[in-house]
């Protein structure tokens, strides 16, 4: 059965709201949950971005469920810093986290007044990082010299076992490249053959552990109704790689956007007003060969949603999965 999870949206959604709906996840029967790790929303419209780190020990005590968070190691954050984090949360909340670390976006790191590295000084910072942060978690003394700096460090308060680390990727390219370093994948939805080659890549590379995509939808009564919202607050769905990477500034987004193309922000976001017809469309995507499925409704009004995901679209999904 493939594991069917809530993605909290930090950049929609002030954090006390954004609590509230993931506790109201786990009681519509959401097998768990995950969020972004952003300082500033993908667009304007969006409006909110509170700091993960502190929200995921609330949700975490407010729920059963598991949580993650997908983190950029390596500028904003220095990777002993992001290793205490990790072990503090499963220290508390044993078996329950787990983190996915990617090579990060311009928007958020650029604060540090630092320049924005290449895609392969990125990758090669990620690599150093993710050692870093294994060996901290090992229990180790880690000192290290390279794209990140480390000095005697050292974690005090360590869980039992080790959470698992898993990899971002959009590209296949990045995927394969993951493959040995990480615990498992993560992943956005995208054009069916495209993400085809992205788990294949991991895959056919050594990967192991479960592949994870997240989706990204607007379920709404009518189709227009749905267009609408996603119009409204995904219009940032149209910008891939490099763009996506590299703007560093929400109004970069929405400028870049413009008036969204209808065609193409349905290929971003699955836009539907029928609960069966869109469990289809998401049963489809994960058989390309996903474990773990995270569904992201992109509109404001959580407790709608997750009322149709409680009574139409779960079960939907758990007769079609």
């Amino acid at each position: 059965m493939v594991f069917v999870g809530y993605h909290a949206s930090h950049e929609q959604l002030p954090p006390s709201a954004l609590l509230t709906s993931v506790v109201g996840a786990e009681r519509a029967g959401f097998d768990g949950a995950m969020c972004s790790d952003h300082l500033a929303p993908w667009g304007v419209r969006q409006g909110e971005s509170g700091f993960a780190w502190s929200w995921l020990g609330a949700a975490l005590a407010s729920t059963s469920f598991s949580l993650g968070v997908v983190n950029a190691p390596g500028q904003r954050y220095h990777p002993v810093v992001i290793a205490q984090a990790i072990a503090t949360l499963e220290e508390m909340f044993p078996g329950r986290f787990w983190t996915v670390l990617g090579s990060g976006e311009a928007m958020n790191e650029h604060v540090t007044g630092d320049p924005w590295p290449s895609k392969d000084d990125r990758n090669a910072r990620l690599d150093e990082s993710i050692d870093v942060i294994r060996r901290l978690l090992a229990g180790h003394e880690v000192s290290h010299d390279g794209h990140v700096r480390v000095h005697r460090a050292r974690i005090w308060s360590l869980p039992d076992q080790p959470p698992p680390l898993f990899g971002a990727a959009v590209s296949a390219e990045t995927a394969g490249w993951l493959a040995g370093r990480v615990d498992g994948l993560a992943t956005v939805a995208q054009e069916p053959d495209a993400l085809r080659r992205v788990v294949d890549a991991y895959r056919s590379s050594g990967g192991v552990g479960p592949c994870t995509l997240q989706v990204h939808l607007s379920l709404a009564e009518t189709d227009a109704a749905a267009l609408a919202l996603a119009k409204d607050q995904w219009r940032n769905g149209l910008i891939g790689p490099p763009e996506a990477w590299d703007f560093d500034q929400p109004e970069d987004f929405d400028a870049a956007v413009g008036e969204p193309d209808e065609s193409e922000l349905r290929k971003a976001v699955l836009v539907d007003s029928d609960a069966a017809s869109l469990a289809e469309r998401i049963t489809e995507l994960t058989r390309i060969g996903f474990d773990r499925v995270y569904l992201h409704h992109v509109g404001k009004d959580q407790n709608a949603f997750l009322d149709r995901a409680a009574s139409e679209l779960l079960p939907a999904l758990r007769r079609t999965l």
